[in-house]
């Protein structure tokens, strides 16, 4: 197990670097397919789209955020917690974002064996395998004399950890913008503009060396990871029948590490769609249903089928509480769906 992961860390340094962060955050987020970059106005649009959170009100006051979800039939799971607050200029808010996606537990089986050769499974010990991502974040409203604008940016600070093997440091910038005029909006994210890199370092005993390079013949010792930049553009329209209202947002996620399994792939662009649509009632009850990551898949007979991952999700407000829940399916082929839960608390000032 120790060599599989350390494996996949070396070979794919140059593709799929910090995937985890690709995962996504916040149960209303997820049960909507992932398309929320017009539309995000939480403590979550940290990740999404730092430009939202200039769309959160001051008088809102500080914004308090969790959630929990386990992916993978409960083997790894994924929990953020995070906050935003107005500064003294009240057309502009900071938040902090922290995120851990981890495997525990994991058998570290390179102590198996004695010096005789003998199998002991009382030398074998369990390690964690976890990544970590802390977003600051930083957001403005922008005075123009049509419609409104909001800008918005990160610092995103990553560190990734395979027990007491290997770990590595990655920084980068995210930059967000959202513009809205009458009913529509307009939402861009780029995501590691700069490049996000992240560099490894490794360490090793003299006996887990000998046994690396008698059962896989290779010892790592640095690698650098690069993390491409990719964007995400999204459009959406409100819609408003009495207390019932409707928002549907149809986002475009562009990558540009070269040819992957999306509904366009190319090189160096790669291009793949989510959909979501969110019904409220009386802004107390909302029903969301979403579709992301189109994926062709390839059959026995040699023929391709579209696939894509469905999500259902639901959210309540109770008062300065917000409830969200969301089922998914992560499309790992086995049709293993997980639940998302994810809490909002808003502390206002007195006297709101």
């Amino acid at each position: 197990m120790v060599m599989g992961l350390l494996a996949s860390t070396t070979i794919n340094a140059q593709k799929y670097s910090n995937e985890f962060l690709s995962i996504g955050i916040g149960a209303q987020a997820l049960g909507l397919g992932n398309a929320v970059a017009a539309n995000t106005a939480d403590v979550t649009s940290g990740y999404w789209n730092p430009a939202g959170l200039a769309n959160v009100s001051a008088d809102e006051g500080v914004l308090l955020g969790a959630m929990h979800s386990e992916w993978f039939a409960g083997i790894t799971k994924m929990d953020f917690i995070g906050f935003s607050l107005p500064m003294a200029q009240t057309n502009r808010r900071l938040g902090v974002s922290v995120i851990r996606f981890g495997v525990d537990g994991i058998p570290n089986t390179l102590s198996l064996y004695n010096s005789d050769g003998s199998v002991n499974f009382d030398n074998v010990t369990e390690f964690s395998a976890a990544d970590y991502a802390f977003l600051f974040s930083y957001a403005q409203n922008m005075k123009i004399k049509k419609g409104s604008l909001q800008m918005g940016a990160n610092l995103k600070i990553v560190h990734r950890r395979i027990g007491p093997f290997a770990n590595s440091w990655g920084f980068g910038l995210d930059f967000g913008a959202q513009y809205q005029i009458s009913k529509w909006r307009f939402g861009l994210m780029a995501s590691d503009v700069t490049s996000t890199f992240n560099a490894w370092s490794f360490s090793f005993t003299d006996q887990e060396k000998e046994v690396l390079e008698a059962t896989s013949g290779e010892v790592p010792i640095k690698s650098l990871e690069i993390t491409k930049p990719h964007i995400t553009l999204g459009v959406s329209r409100g819609f408003a029948i009495k207390d019932i209202t409707l928002r549907p947002e149809l986002d475009f996620f562009i990558t540009t590490d070269g040819k992957r399994n999306t509904l366009v792939s190319g090189n160096p662009f790669s291009i793949d769609l989510s959909f979501g649509m969110e019904a409220g009632y009386n802004d107390f009850l909302f029903l969301r249903a979403g579709v992301s990551q189109f994926q062709k898949q390839e059959n026995f007979d040699n023929t391709e089928t579209l696939i894509v991952r469905p999500s259902l999700g639901v959210g309540l407000k109770l008062g300065q509480l917000m409830v969200d829940y969301a089922y998914t399916n992560p499309s790992d082929g086995q049709n293993r769906f997980a639940h998302i839960v994810s809490l909002q608390y808003n502390v206002r000032p007195r006297g709101e």
